[in-house]
């Protein structure tokens, strides 16, 4: 499966973005996509992830409550809602698919990625 990450840019504090990722190739409904993010100077960090169906999400603790993951198998993409943003969210972000089925907080499950979008968030 191939993924496209998009919908990234700057935004003030408090302000709100959505991140769609667009798949194409093999069926998209066979995997759980998580969404990562990294900061200048940082390693990777987990934000969000969810299964194959949509019937389960799972987040980070600087994510939860803010930001939601969803996705729509019938167009292959899945999304990140980013609400009250803060300039700690800056990074950037990308989309990834795995078919483990367990680890989705690993970086180290997903086999495919997608190219990373840029979050500015201005103070």
């Amino acid at each position: 499966v191939q993924l496209q990450a998009s919908g990234g840019g700057l935004v003030q504090a408090g302000g709100s973005l959505r991140l769609p990722c667009a798949a194409s190739g093999r069926a998209f409904s066979s995997y759980t996509v998580g969404w990562f993010r990294q900061a200048p100077g940082k390693e990777h960090e987990f934000v969000a992830a969810i299964t194959r169906s949509g019937g389960n999400t799972y987040y980070a603790g600087s994510a939860k409550g803010r930001f939601t993951i969803s996705r729509d198998n019938a167009k292959n993409t899945a999304y990140l809602q980013m609400t009250s943003l803060k300039p700690e969210d800056t990074a950037v972000y990308y989309c990834a698919a795995q078919s483990t089925a367990w680890g989705f907080r690993q970086k180290s499950t997903y086999g495919y990625w997608g190219q990373g979008t840029l979050v500015t968030v201005s103070s």
